[in-house]
């Protein structure tokens, strides 16, 4: 079951409690800038409906909110000029054990440099 927090950073910045630094805005999406970058470019794009995590947003979202949140990211690869060019990493935590901070689900797009491997190969 997911419990969405309406107090969380993201639903407080989507109702314009907290700013931001937005790359683009769409009826169902908001991509804006993280505050604490780990990479030369790093942007967070949200759905502006109140979802939880990556399974949350796929079974529950409808239609249109799904199309517009991929092709807003979409458009920020392009805006930003990282896709195809060097790459980039598209990257979204789920729960305790993926380490997700905010309970809204959010993609990170991280870019600008070479980023290592995702996961410490044993």
């Amino acid at each position: 079951m997911h419990i969405y927090d309406p107090q969380n950073i993201f639903a407080r910045i989507l109702r314009g409690e907290i700013p931001n630094k937005t790359v683009l805005e769409t009826p169902h999406t908001l991509a804006f800038h993280d505050i604490h970058p780990q990479a030369p470019i790093h942007v967070l794009v949200i759905p502006k409906g109140a979802y939880v995590t990556f399974d949350h947003f796929a079974a529950e979202a409808s239609a249109e909110e799904l199309t517009d949140f991929h092709r807003t990211a979409a458009k920020v690869c392009a805006m930003l000029d990282i896709a195809p060019g060097q790459g980039y990493r598209a990257i979204t935590n789920a729960g305790a054990h993926g380490m997700q901070e905010v309970p809204h689900y959010h993609m990170h797009i991280l870019a600008g440099r070479t980023l290592g491997h995702m996961i410490a190969r044993s």
